[in-house]
């Protein structure tokens, strides 16, 4: 694993990563790591941990996918595929949402993470009369 580049070991952390091996995050990103998704923002490992153990503390199962990757520079894009079990969302079904991350090193390891994904397909169309309104006004906007 020493020989890796970053963002390979990024990508063979997380499609690793379960509620019981969060110590591996600070394999890939310095403690100080700014990670901001469409609804959080997330400053320090301390705080990157705690996050992470409240997602997997809420879903049944929890699994990412990496279909895509590539560096420049100091940045890496990875895009991915994230499959979760919410026994309250969709009737307990799995959940796929489509993502990307921009991630930013600092030498070997992450002090930036910005995830892009679309919040609907996540949580608000899997609610249950929150998600008929929004397929709703999906289909009259489209």
């Amino acid at each position: 694993m020493d020989n890796q580049l970053p963002v390979d070991k990024f990508v063979d952390i997380y499609q690793k990563l379960n509620n019981s091996n969060l110590d591996l995050l600070s394999e890939i990103y310095c403690d100080d790591i700014q990670f901001t998704d469409p609804m959080h923002n997330i400053n320090g490992i301390v705080e990157l941990r705690k996050y992470f153990a409240n997602l997997y503390s809420n879903v049944t199962h929890c699994q990412f996918d990496i279909t895509d990757s590539f560096s420049v520079a100091n940045n890496a894009f990875v895009y991915w595929s994230m499959h979760y079990v919410h026994p309250k969302l969709a009737s307990g079904n799995t959940i796929t949402v489509q993502g990307h991350s921009k991630l930013t090193f600092n030498g070997d390891k992450i002090i930036e993470h910005r995830d892009y994904f679309n919040v609907g397909e996540l949580l608000y169309k899997h609610i249950p009369l929150l998600g008929r309104i929004i397929k709703l006004i999906d289909k009259r906007a489209g």
